[in-house]
C-alpha cells in the first residue's frame, strides 16, 4: 500500500492516541469523518495498522524489574528452535523475544516484580525447557527511552 501524507498524519495521530474517535481524528487530519474512516479501514485491511492496545504502566502494576535474558541453545535445528519458541510463547512475563545472530540464540525482555520472581522464572520456567545450554541476564537500571510509535515514512 502506498501511503500519502494524509495516511501518514492519520498513523501519527493514532500512534499517539489509539482511542481517538473517528470524528476527533478526522478533525486533526483535516478530513471529514467518512473519508477519514475509509482511510483507517484501508490501513487496517492492508495490515499497516496491526491492532489497537492500551499501554499500561509496568511500575503501577508492580512490575518494576525489566530483565534482558539471552539464551543459547545446544543445537540450532528447526525442531529445537520451534520447541523453544513454543514454550516461551506460553509465558506472559516475556514481553519480547527475538531470534538473534551471533553468540546468543535468543534475546528476550521479561517484566517481573523483583529478583525473587526472576529467580523463580529462570528456575521453574526456563531451565525445564529442553535444549537450553546457557542463560545470561542483564538488568535495566534505568529506562532512558521507551516508545511504541514507529518512525513513519515521509510521503
Amino acid at each position: 500500500m502506498k501511503l500519502d501524507t494524509t495516511d501518514i498524519r492519520i498513523l501519527a495521530e493514532l500512534q499517539n492516541n489509539g482511542a481517538l474517535s473517528n470524528v476527533a481524528l478526522a478533525r486533526r487530519v483535516h478530513l471529514s469523518p467518512s473519508p477519514c474512516l475509509a482511510r483507517v479501514k484501508a490501513l487496517e485491511q492492508n495490515g499497516v495498522i496491526d491492532r489497537y492496545v492500551a499501554l499500561t504502566n509496568a511500575s503501577a502494576l508492580g512490575l518494576g524489574l525489566n530483565v534482558f535474558i539471552s539464551i543459547s541453545l545446544k543445537e540450532q535445528s528447526k525442531a529445537a528452535l520451534a520447541e523453544f519458541e513454543q514454550r516461551i510463547a506460553e509465558h506472559d512475563e516475556v514481553m519480547e523475544c527475538y531470534l538473534m545472530t551471533g553468540d546468543s540464540d535468543y534475546l528476550m525482555r521479561v517484566a517481573l516484580p523483583d529478583i525473587a520472581a526472576l529467580e523463580k522464572f529462570i528456575l521453574e520456567q526456563l531451565t525445564p525447557i529442553s535444549g537450553i545450554e546457557k542463560i545470561r541476564s542483564s538488568f535495566a537500571l534505568k529506562q532512558v527511552r521507551y516508545k511504541t510509535a514507529l518512525p513513519l515514512p515521509v510521503a
